[in-house]
């Protein structure tokens, strides 16, 4: 399986919660980071930081990854694409753009950075 394929299944155990399947493609040691402006934002280190991870989004947004686009360059998989929700708060909407930049090691991501129009989502958590 390439390595896009990898992150392509990623993407489809997140959105099904099959975390059992999600976590057998990332690494132990996966290191997930995020803009630490944002409430889920900061650095996650292995499958407990990627829940974490998971946990704190959910507690802030419900929010859907639509994805445009995923392709390998530099050595990376680039996911590109929009995430569409509203905030748990107050129920405002977004729809902001976003790009996710993981790394693979052996079939498996080993680290991930995910990156979204920081300002954006900001202003709708302020709304």
């Amino acid at each position: 399986m390439s390595d896009v394929d990898v992150v392509r299944q990623i993407y489809e155990h997140m959105d099904a919660r099959d975390f059992a399947a999600l976590f057998a493609l990332l690494d132990p040691a996966v290191v997930v980071t995020q803009d630490d402006r944002l409430p889920w934002g900061g650095r996650f280190e292995g499958h407990d930081g990627f829940a974490a991870l998971g946990l704190a989004l959910r507690g802030a947004i419900e929010s859907k990854v639509t994805i445009d686009a995923i392709f390998e360059a530099d050595g990376d998989v680039f996911e590109v694409g929009r995430t569409r929700g509203s905030v748990v708060a107050t129920g405002v909407t977004f729809d902001i753009a976003e790009v996710h930049r993981w790394t693979l090691r052996d079939g498996v991501a080993v680290a991930a950075h995910f990156a979204i129009d920081t300002e954006g989502m900001l202003a709708a958590l302020e709304r």
